[in-house]
């Protein structure tokens, strides 16, 4: 019941969040009906199905062709989903601010045009201005606007040549309105001509309500304009960012190097080298090649001892087996040993570790072994318990010579505080992936007491491994994949 209940919440956030992108990446830019429009609207509903397809297919017993050809889209659309978000999320900050540096930019001029015409051609009616032309009384007739230069079209001309004909028929001729008279008089014979070069309006009211809709016609396109740049931007910032995480994927993991002190361990062991690997995840994205450039990046190293701490597969043997094979060519002094994380119990543990043992790998499950100058121990991964096969520190380290130094294989950090229970000097492990999608860093901060990196937890140290492949989506923002190479140093030397 629980499992359902977050599974509908999960399903209806992915729901509401392709909701969201679709809307300000298709609804905003493209126009109803338009190829673009139906294309981003399928792409809308196909993307998530392959996404569902490809996170279910392995749990549900798919063939593995068809979770090969699942894989790739479905989760490199998750990774796009959440940069192509992030990135809107931040385009919401900045479209309020771009839309008002345009609007103030595009109206201070055509809105102070449109408010001349209705205000100068609709003047004051004639008793007050005492000349019945629209124009003020205090202007001198000589420099006062014609009309028609004022409104440049039929309604305004027609009504200067009613205004002229009126004053010429009623007003007395004196010398003050004998020259309107004949300025006005002198009009008519031109107005026909002026009137087939200019498109006639229907009054001087029309010409008024046009204006302001010429102001107000710049606001859609602004509009479109401001979603077409933010969603842009935001495209291009989040396909970058996903194709660069995978990029770094696929180029396969870098070599870090660290050295850490343990106060018992002998000065003939000082400088004694680990190869820490974890989290290979090889699977229907990431096959042989992935596993051959780890190989040959720990080989290169030429490290003492190999430690695999977990989260080997995503698979079965039967579909990946030949895809580990390169882990058969790990070189050691002190030989490679494996111990089982949460994936391998999705994959089938047993079978995985009998496979490993056949590549040359030594399994340490609830088991020790005697290294020269320290005690290396292992213990399941805690996801082992649902099959009666989780971590028993008793077992691994209970009846140890607790003068020795004990380094421990444990896939997930959160088993520290056994660890530190038992006596452990140097815990290895991995199951985090330093976050390996930023801000799931801030996630896995909620659940693991170290994300990456070396920890102290009273006399015990933690190192994390950040991994050296990836889960779900091939792609690592932030948190790029490493193997580490972990040299001991002893206090005495």
């Amino acid at each position: 019941m629980v499992f359902a209940l977050v599974g509908l919440v999960v399903l209806a956030l992915l729901g509401a969040v392709h909701r969201y992108v679709w809307r300000r990446f298709v609804g905003d830019t493209t126009a109803p009906g338009s190829p673009l429009r139906r294309a981003g609207t399928v792409a809308a509903f196909v993307l998530p199905l392959l996404s569902i397809g490809a996170m279910t297919s392995g749990r549900v017993g798919a063939p593995f062709w068809l979770q090969q050809v699942l894989a790739w889209p479905g989760f490199l659309w998750l990774a796009c989903l959440l940069y192509l978000t992030l990135a809107l999320l931040v385009g919401e900050v900045v479209r309020p601010v771009l839309l008002r540096v345009l609007a103030r930019r595009d109206g201070a001029t055509p809105g102070a045009g449109a408010r001349t015409v209705p205000e100068l051609a609709t003047a004051g009616p004639a008793g007050e201005s005492g000349t019945g032309t629209g124009t003020p009384a205090d202007v001198p007739d000589g420099t006062r606007p014609r009309t028609e230069e004022l409104v440049p079209s039929h309604s305004a001309g027609a009504s200067a040549r009613s205004e002229a004909a009126g004053r010429t028929v009623t007003e007395p001729m004196t010398e003050s309105a004998t020259e309107p008279v004949t300025e006005s008089v002198a009009e008519p014979a031109t107005e026909p001509e002026r009137e087939r070069e200019t498109e006639p309006a229907a009054g001087p009211l029309a010409a008024s309500a046009t204006a302001p809709a010429a102001t107000l016609a710049p606001g859609p396109s602004r509009r479109l304009f401001v979603s077409r740049v933010v969603g842009g931007a935001a495209a291009a910032a989040g396909l970058a960012t996903v194709g660069y995480g995978t990029y770094g994927v696929l180029r396969g993991p870098s070599v870090r190097r660290i050295t850490v002190p343990l106060a018992k361990l002998p000065r003939a062991a000082h400088g004694f080298r680990i190869a820490v690997v974890s989290d290979i995840h090889i699977g229907p994205i990431l096959g042989r090649a992935h596993t051959r450039r780890i190989v040959d990046t720990i080989n290169a190293t030429s490290p003492d001892l190999v430690a695999v701490v977990g989260d080997l597969v995503d698979g079965s043997v039967a579909d990946l087996g030949s895809a580990a094979e390169p882990l058969s060519a790990l070189r050691a002094r002190h030989g490679s040993f494996f111990v089982t994380g949460n994936h391998e119990y999705f994959s089938g543990a047993g079978q995985w570790v009998d496979h490993v043992r056949e590549l040359g790998l030594h399994p340490l499950e609830n088991a020790r072994v005697e290294i020269e100058g320290f005690d290396l121990a292992g213990v399941n991964d805690i996801a082992g318990e649902t099959e009666g096969q989780g971590p028993d520190f008793g077992r691994a380290l209970g009846d140890r010579d607790r003068d020795r130094a004990a380094v421990l294989l444990a896939h997930q950090p959160v088993v520290i505080h056994d660890a530190v229970e038992h006596g452990v000097d140097l815990q290895l492990s991995g199951h985090t992936h330093g976050g390996q999608l930023w801000p799931g860093n801030l996630l896995a901060e909620l659940a693991n007491p170290t994300v990456a990196g070396l920890e102290r937890y009273g006399d015990t140290q933690l190192f994390v491994s950040r991994g050296a492949g990836a889960w779900g989506p091939p792609v690592r923002v932030g948190a790029p994949s490493d193997i580490t190479v972990v040299e001991l140093a002893s206090r005495q030397a």
